[in-house]
């Protein structure tokens, strides 16, 4: 049985300046559309890069420390039992950092199994993520948004006599 207390994580991100830890809480218990995930974020690192989403609504818990969240208004810092909702779109933008000398842990609750898409304002990159399933798997492919091409780019017109 999952416990957000005594989390089993599952998923170990490895990269500089976002080194952290995360919990798939959602899917250890079964859950199929709703996703919930502990997160441990070491002193001095990231969560994750600072982005929005344009279909899914999160819901963020800090369970321990003191994280410092980065939105459209700016920067502040998170108390433990506090709660914050990122809605869709931009206004939803959402970072959390971990300035203190102590291991931050945070409930992030989301849909989940849904497809999704995310914008990354500082990297210009745009995220599309498929039907994100329990198991894992489904697409999830990131590009920069100066890519983009036109609606017709590559394609080409019918034949007439076919």
């Amino acid at each position: 049985m999952p416990n957000i207390f005594e989390p089993e994580f599952d998923e170990r991100r490895e990269r500089p300046g976002f080194d952290c830890r995360r919990a798939r809480i959602g899917r250890q218990a079964g859950a199929e559309r709703l996703g919930a995930s502990v997160w441990e974020v070491p002193p001095g690192e990231a969560a994750y890069p600072y982005h929005f989403h344009l279909a899914e609504e999160e819901l963020l818990f800090v369970l321990a420390g003191h994280p410092s969240l980065r939105t459209p208004e700016g920067w502040r810092e998170l108390a433990p039992g506090e709660a914050v909702a990122f809605l869709v779109g931009e206004g939803g933008a959402h970072q959390v950092v971990n300035r203190t000398d102590e291991p931050v842990r945070m409930l992030v609750v989301s849909l989940n199994g849904v497809p999704e898409i995310c914008i990354y304002p500082d990297s210009d990159k745009v995220g599309v993520y498929g039907d994100r399933v329990p198991e894992g798997g489904g697409m999830r492919e990131l590009y920069r948004r100066s890519d983009a091409v036109d609606y017709y780019d590559g394609e080409q017109a019918p034949a007439r006599d076919s």
